[in-house]
């Protein structure tokens, strides 16, 4: 398994006829997001990537790009040539979602291209740069034992790169700074890292600076040292390549690379996955209990195949005390299912601990369906983990969005495959974040009474629900940003803020903000919904408005508008204005301000070409709404 890695080892290889594939797609009009993301779905080496990218290059300069993958403005600076990673990420970024754009410094221009405002970079209006300067450009090497000496080259280094994200964040530009990738070639071998002035030694602190600093205001941390590492870093650096092209890494590791560049790119926009569904027999324990009974199945110490599956059982739980909800979908008779969650002394497992359990004899890709639909999650945000081939296959073939890794035969390099594909990678983690399987639990206790009760208003009024108002703090900012980068399906226009554009918008007197909150019998369901307006003279624009799916159907719409008017009527606004912009994913808000009484603007520009609807609410004719909530305002 030593390749797993390099060869992204979870993905299904490529049809060994890959390239008629793409003229296939190539030779129709119209191309959409489903063609793309099945051909960046592959294991794909460094030559069927280029193929892929010039099948998409062409297709960006449409009017309306790629309809179905969200767009992105991706700035490279490095010292290295970087044209190759250019087009592995135009093949990869499909995969998670994305259209990508990449804007590409002249070779070693770092400095110049922040220093210039009318720069390539500086000018592209760009989403985020990457900087990936490696230890030759920070010159990392000092006089061997001077620990004054070894700590102004880290300063300098570390200087240079803030200096650098200084120069892109000014207009909103999220930073992605790359840490540093340590030579293989050592001078003291095992000392090299004690030896203050070493190359070793000094990459080890910037980078443990570059960790500490780089993280929110703007700037988020692509940790290439650590992937190099699990690599291997002489397999990670190829001399000869660097001395004829100057190419930063080996050109064997470039797929690997684009996939962590794309997928960190894609956290970003709210696309890592939130939901582990898996199967049970010989997923989670050795055979069938069906057949072997509760006896029979292998799990547990003192066996190697049973401790290869306590081992993923262990994942499992440790993933999910970071928010990502587990669910069941296995082909099984539901009571003898159960049983081996309730009566084997050796399962880590507990029943409690999925938030829908689905054992039965429909076909997986039917139950993963119902497990989304439970929990009110798109089908993108599913990873499905199955020993079976033919499973693997059917629910790939029925359910596209769905992430679905092959797995190894051999149980033991189960653990190893689903870290390394990276479906939960995140940007922030939150208090939030570790209590959403609790939240999500919470919330099928609410559907029982839901479906139990049989009348809305009174199930609403059961709940007895508290909302929160506050405006955007420097306690909320990091989940506030979270939110408005990942809410796709209840989110009126889909517009995206860094962690630092979120801070100017707190510190703009003329844009009213708001947090809410939710709270009912029981539990705590954390910061819901996000709301940015802009004044414009007597009238409030509504930039961004969004929710999480999760309390849907609870009239909160309704209380977020009426705080929305209460604070406008005090400012002496007259009329709100508001936009619904299609995105391919929320569709569910298209008659969100209808619902909510807004007039459609149907004269003059106010509608456009690409589906956009405009609306507009006099304050005047606001309506009264009747709430099922207890408001608090902070």
């Amino acid at each position: 398994m030593s390749d797993l890695y390099a060869s992204l080892s979870w993905l299904p290889r490529p049809p060994a006829d890959f390239k008629a594939h793409c003229k296939a797609v190539a030779s129709q009009d119209g191309q959409g997001a489903e063609d793309l993301r099945r051909l960046a779905s592959f294991a794909l080496d460094i030559n069927k990537l280029t193929q892929l990218a010039k099948l998409i290059r062409p297709l960006l300069g449409q009017p309306n790009g790629l309809p179905g993958l969200g767009r992105f403005r991706l700035g490279l600076l490095s010292n290295g040539t970087t044209a190759f990673l250019a087009d592995a990420l135009l093949a990869t970024t499909p995969r998670y979602g994305l259209a990508l754009e990449v804007v590409v410094a002249d070779f070693d221009q770092s400095f110049q291209e922040a220093l210039q405002p009318s720069s390539a970079l500086r000018s592209a209006r760009l989403d985020a740069v990457l900087i990936a300067l490696d230890y030759r450009a920070l010159r990392l090497w000092s006089r061997f034992g001077d620990d004054a000496a070894a700590e102004a080259v880290v300063m300098d280094a570390v200087a240079q790169i803030r200096f650098l994200c200084a120069g892109f964040c000014t207009d909103g530009t999220t930073c992605i700074v790359q840490t540093i990738v340590p030579p293989s070639e050592t001078l003291f071998g095992s000392l090299d890292h004690s030896v203050a002035g070493t190359t070793q030694q000094l990459v080890d602190e910037v980078n443990r600076r570059i960790r500490a600093e780089f993280r929110g205001s703007g700037s988020v941390v692509l940790d290439i040292a650590a992937l190099a590492v699990t690599l291997g870093v002489a397999a990670w650096h190829d001399p000869m390549q660097w001395s004829l092209a100057k190419l930063p890494c080996a050109m064997a590791v470039v797929p690997l690379y684009a996939d962590h560049i794309a997928r960190l790119v894609g956290a970003l926009r709210g696309q890592s996955r939130r939901a582990l569904v898996l199967d049970l027999d010989n997923t989670l324990w050795g055979g069938v209990i069906g057949d072997d009974g509760l006896h029979g199945i292998v799990i547990g110490q003192g066996d190697p195949v049973g401790e290869a599956y306590l081992d993923m059982q262990r994942y499992a739980l440790r993933l999910r005390d970071r928010g990502v909800l587990l669910a069941v979908s296995s082909k099984n008779d539901d009571p003898v299912a159960r049983s081996a969650f309730r009566e084997h002394p050796d399962m880590l497992l507990k029943e409690e601990h999925f938030a829908v359990f689905q054992a039965n004899w429909s076909d997986k890709a039917s139950n993963i369906k119902a497990i989304a639909s439970a929990l009110n999650l798109t089908l993108g945000s599913i990873v499905f983990v199955d020993d079976n081939p033919a499973e693997r296959a059917l629910v790939r073939s029925k359910l596209p969005e769905v992430a679905v890794p092959e797995l190894p035969e051999d149980p033991a390099y189960y653990v190893q495959t689903i870290s390394a594909a990276g479906y939960f990678d995140s940007i922030v983690f939150s208090t939030e974040d570790q209590d959403r399987a609790r939240f999500y639990q919470q919330n099928a206790r609410r559907l029982e009474l839901e479906t139990g009760s049989g009348d809305l208003d009174a199930y609403l009024t059961s709940l007895n629900m508290t909302i929160r108002f506050a405006r955007f703090d420097q306690l909320s900012r990091a989940r506030v940003a979270q939110l408005i980068n990942k809410s796709n399906q209840f989110n009126l226009t889909t517009r995206r803020y860094s962690e630092l554009a979120v801070a100017e918008l707190e510190a703009n007197a003329s844009v009213f903000t708001l947090q809410v909150r939710l709270s009912d019998v029981f539990g705590d369901n954390g910061m819901i919904s996000v709301v940015i307006c802009r004044e414009e003279g007597s009238s409030w624009t509504i930039d961004t408005w969004l929710m999480s799916c999760r309390v849907l159907r609870r009239k909160v719409e309704n209380a977020v508008l009426r705080e929305i008017v209460r604070n406008a009527r005090a400012r002496n606004i007259e009329f709100l204005y508001g936009s619904f912009i299609p995105s391919g994913r929320n569709s569910m808000v298209s008659d969100h301000f209808r619902n909510l009484g807004f007039e459609r603007m149907v004269t003059g520009s106010t509608e456009d070409g690409d589906g956009t609807t405009h609306w507009r609410l006099a304050l005047a004719d606001a309506p009264k709404l009747e709430l099922p909530f207890n408001v608090v305002i902070s």
